[in-house]
């Protein structure tokens, strides 16, 4: 009999009943909630007349709706008003933890709950936003829910789900100077297709894993839901444990020391049995480009811009012909030295103080081309004050590049940042879907790097030319 993997060992542990559908009913440990997808749960569980099961357990961040101002407040986005009200109102009537607007530690949800260590390694996590598998860049099972299931877990704190089958993609060798967990992952979702993933729980593994810091994990877990996975997890190590010590809501003294005993349990197990295993060679990757509208239309920034006609797949074909239409480029063009109008760098992708440090190292020293809106977007609050403390704002303002309060942004546009139409955006974020950073935008997702080093020359670059100089 082979041995279990990580994710068989979590979910295993956290099952409270198996239904006659076949589906299990699973313990939440942790609920994270956010503004955009909070209101609708909170009046159904009160139409239903249910209370709520654990509030200790559940967690409130206002991120999506927020204007990012540096005076912002609830008028700010007037279309976000009702929304941040609501969840306010809804958090002190069910007794729950809020990280309100202008709370020290307040953020974009999916940044906040590692930094606070309310995601730990073994957890399973829930939260109505598909990017909830980031978590899982700390080694917990974590996955996104739709409005009726965040009632299901405010109501009863469990949640039937079907066992995904597990997906191993290990990245063996190393990554050159001027590449990161984002080139890794777009790499990835370029090399296997959006739907390969399609329901699966991804172990990423491999020395190129290993190496990654804990930010570094979190960017590449947040984009697995971009090739249909429904959970992304590393396996936690030494490296996990010493991002964790000391946080706020990690254990600490003998309930540390236990944990740990724990953690160190999870790891798959030698000879665990995968439905699927892929395979990357870490030395293949080069700086990372959408050309499209989906994350796996994605090349090298020194490839040409791929030929539909060219695909055997007429399915395949018809959306890349559609992708070219929308973001108004041809099969054969260098996607290196394209002329681009906005630069975005934020997000639940890359808006912590590595990717900003990263950033700031290629705008250091140089200045915004002309013509072009570049902002800088922290992850939380705390990233803020940390980047400022750093002098990362005064290199970013210098360049000139605006300097913004933490939230979404321009990520999802559902607030009051957004591309305006026509125009071509580089982005940290992750999604390049039609109209995803506002109407008739075109949006090239990008590391924070090559994102900065568009900013500064006007034009998408391959960033590792600008670093050698």
């Amino acid at each position: 009999m082979a041995g279990a993997t990580m994710f068989d060992k979590i979910w295993d542990a956290h099952v409270v009943a198996t239904l006659e559908d076949g589906s299990d009913l699973l313990y939440i440990d942790r609920h994270i909630m956010h503004d955009l997808t909070s209101l609708k749960a909170f009046a159904d569980l009160e139409r239903s007349g249910q209370s709520l099961r654990r509030p200790d357990l559940t967690l409130a961040v206002q991120d999506h709706l927020l204007a990012t101002n540096e005076d912002r407040n609830d008028l700010s986005y007037d279309k976000g008003t009702v929304f941040i009200q609501a969840q306010r109102r809804n958090s002190r009537a069910y007794g729950v933890a809020l990280l309100d607007i202008n709370d020290a530690e307040q953020g974009i949800i999916h940044v906040v709950g590692p930094e606070l260590g309310v995601t730990l390694p073994g957890l399973t996590l829930a939260c109505g936003d598909s990017h909830t598998c980031t978590n899982g860049g700390l080694g917990a099972l974590a996955f996104g829910l739709g409005t009726s299931d965040v009632t299901h877990v405010l109501a009863t704190q469990t949640l039937p789900m079907k066992r995904p089958e597990p997906i191993r993609v290990t990245v063996e060798g190393r990554m050159g100077p001027g590449l990161y967990a984002k080139d890794m992952i777009l790499y990835i979702i370029s090399q296997a297709g959006s739907a390969a993933g399609n329901g699966m729980a991804v172990e990423y593994a491999g020395a190129a894993v290993r190496a990654l810091s804990i930010e570094a994990r979190l960017t590449l877990c947040n984009m697995s839901i971009e090739w249909g996975a429904r959970i992304g997890m590393v396996a936690p190590d030494d490296v996990t444990y010493e991002y964790l010590a000391d946080r706020r809501y990690a254990p600490k003294g003998s309930a540390w020391e236990s944990a740990l005993q724990y953690w160190r349990t999870l790891p798959s197990d030698v000879d665990a049995h995968f439905e699927r295993e892929i395979s990357v060679d870490a030395t293949r990757i080069a700086p990372q480009i959408t050309w499209g509208t989906n994350p796996m239309d994605t090349i090298g920034v020194d490839e040409p811009v791929p030929n539909p006609e060219m695909e055997t797949s007429s399915e395949r074909r018809e959306a890349m012909a559609r992708a070219l239409r929308y973001t108004d480029l041809r099969p054969g063009t260098s996607m290196e030295g394209l002329p681009i109008d906005v630069v975005f760098i934020g997000s639940c992708t890359n808006s912590r103080i590595s990717d900003l440090r990263v950033a700031a190292d290629v705008a250091k020293g140089r200045k915004v081309a002309p013509g072009i809106r570049a902002m800088v977007v922290p992850g939380s609050s705390s990233v803020k004050r940390q980047a400022e403390a750093e002098g990362l704002d005064r290199i970013f303002k210098e360049a000139g590049f605006e300097w913004h309060a933490s939230a979404c942004s321009m990520c999802a546009a559902v607030n009051a940042d957004f591309v305006p139409p026509g125009a071509r955006c580089v982005s940290t974020a992750n999604r390049n879907y039609e109209n995803r950073q506002g109407r008739d935008s075109r949006t090239h997702l990008a590391s924070p790097a090559m994102a900065a080093g568009a900013a500064v020359s006007g034009k998408i670059v391959d960033v590792r030319k600008l670093m050698q100089n």
